[in-house]
């Protein structure tokens, strides 16, 4: 079956937003990892037009450069000083190349608006061979929305009156306009060209279209949408928590029924791109944001924040945060890690308990277990870094990168000062500073003799709970000794 395709979508993304009471053009603030405007975007393109345009205006270097950097195939189009949505329709019908088709128009603040409702939109429009088609829903208090007014059949739509100027019957009505429409191209542009602003607001609606299209001997029908929330739009701070928690549930719901195990989902937070395999578990107060991706048969969790990080099947996480990081095979990492950008584990090796890392490869088997700092490195396969290893990566001005070889062994609390690289097969001693390479096999150590000074701390720390503490010791040790000796002395008589 061929599914009906709109030459053009035009989403209007000029307003100010001044109840958002931001900074932030409205379109811009975010759920679920993504733009308002960006989530918009993605459902006109799952209708795979060839041609998206995005009318803009308030504050609009900001947010053309947003869809430069996330979805720069999106033609710019600017509304001028003429007021509405009439205006920011026909300012964007500039960019629009096609002669005849459908065109749809919708918003960049209805984010929970997905790609199957606008094509059911178009083919409502072209099934019935429609001038205008809007999209609508039915909403228990509808009070500042327009309402639908369709004609004694139920099937074509009369007008759209607004809520200041509707009449008592008119106020009863519940099937609202939610301000998305699919228009033949022709029509709309012909419309368009005869709408004035002499109003109350002095501003080019688009609801007169639809009055146009009728005397002209256009077919103006609605879409009703079962699911109200598809179309509702942020216009404030309280909005935008109720839509994102709403995608977040959405989201949580379609991992579940797709194998996901969520042990917790009041708990969970998934971004809109994150990816994850069956057979997963995602356990309690774990955060997949940005673009993750997580395998099958893996254990993510608990307290975890994995963003932007590739976690491959049947790895384990637990209490880590993670960022543009990447883990392999039945590799485990945690508890209390910190990956930073470009860690990259290997098959079946370990970041442990306390640990940091940044900027390092660390091979297929190699293990960091606990309490180590391991920056700007790469370690060999098989290779193992005893408790409390630091790599000094950082010499004040410059960082410096580590080669650490394959199956080597780092003796605890060792220090391995960048540059330097250390052979395959190699060890470092307890406490060795590696300055300089240590070649394969061979065994690096600083020779050191331990001295011990009796009597340290009474004399340096007199006075000191140390000395004191020292002192009883010490006491202990002559009362025990004592008795010994005196036997011994008996038994010689």
């Amino acid at each position: 079956m061929n599914v009906p395709v709109p030459v053009a979508v035009i989403v209007l993304a000029a307003g100010a937003g001044t109840r958002m009471r931001s900074k932030t053009p409205k379109v811009l603030h975010e759920i679920c990892g993504r733009s308002l405007l960006l989530h918009a975007l993605d459902a006109a393109r799952g209708t795979h037009t060839d041609q998206i345009v995005a009318v803009v205006r308030h504050e609009r270097e900001r947010v053309v450069g947003h869809l430069a950097d996330v979805a720069d195939d999106v033609l710019i189009a600017d509304q001028d000083d003429i007021p509405g949505t009439g205006r920011a329709v026909q300012c964007g019908l500039d960019r629009v190349s096609a002669e005849s088709g459908t065109v749809l128009v919708t918003y960049g603040d209805v984010p929970l608006l997905d790609a199957q409702t606008l094509q059911d939109l178009v083919a409502e429009h072209e099934e019935h061979g429609s001038a205008v088609t809007v999209l609508t829903a039915r909403i228990a208090d509808p009070t500042g929305y327009g309402r639908i007014l369709r004609d004694p059949s139920g099937q074509g739509v009369l007008g759209i009156v607004e809520h200041k100027d509707a009449d008592a019957d008119q106020l009863a009505i519940t099937e609202i306009n939610s301000g998305i429409y699919a228009f033949d191209l022709a029509v709309l542009r012909s419309a368009l060209q005869r709408i004035g602003t002499d109003n109350a607001q002095g501003e080019m609606y688009l609801t007169d279209v639809l009055a146009i299209a009728r005397e002209d001997g256009g077919i103006v029908r609605a879409l009703l949408t079962e699911d109200a929330l598809l179309v509702e739009g942020v216009n404030d701070r309280v909005q935008l928590a109720q839509l994102g928690a709403e995608m977040r549930r959405r989201i949580l719901e379609r991992h579940m029924r797709a194998g996901v195990t969520l042990v917790d989902p009041a708990t969970t937070w998934i971004d809109a791109e994150v990816s994850i395999g069956q057979d997963t578990i995602i356990r309690p107060g774990v955060q997949l944001l940005g673009a993750t991706s997580i395998g099958e048969d893996a254990e993510i969790g608990p307290d975890s924040t994995l963003i932007d990080t590739d976690v491959a099947d049947r790895a384990s996480v637990v209490r880590t945060h993670a960022n543009l990081a990447v883990i392999g095979e039945e590799a485990t990492v945690g508890p209390f890690t910190y990956l930073r950008p470009g860690t990259e584990l290997g098959a079946r090796g370990k970041i442990g308990g306390f640990c940091e890392t940044k900027n390092a490869v660390i091979g297929e088997g190699a293990k960091v277990p606990h309490l180590s700092y391991v920056g700007d490195a790469e370690i060999g396969e098989g290779t193992n870094l005893g408790a409390a290893t630091i790599v000094a990566n950082y010499d004040g001005v410059h960082k410096h990168r580590t080669v650490i070889g394959k199956h080597v062994h780092v003796g605890a609390d060792s220090v391995l000062i960048a540059p330097v690289t250390i052979g395959d097969g190699a060890d470092t001693g307890a406490g060795t500073t590696v300055r300089a390479d240590v070649p394969p096999g061979a065994l690096a150590v600083n020779a050191t003799s331990m001295r011990i000074m009796e009597g340290w701390s009474l004399q340096r720390r007199a006075g000191t709970a140390a000395a004191q503490a020292a002192e009883a010791a010490l006491a202990n040790q002559q009362s025990v000794t004592r008795p010994e000796q005196g036997a011994e002395e008996e038994g010689n008589r």
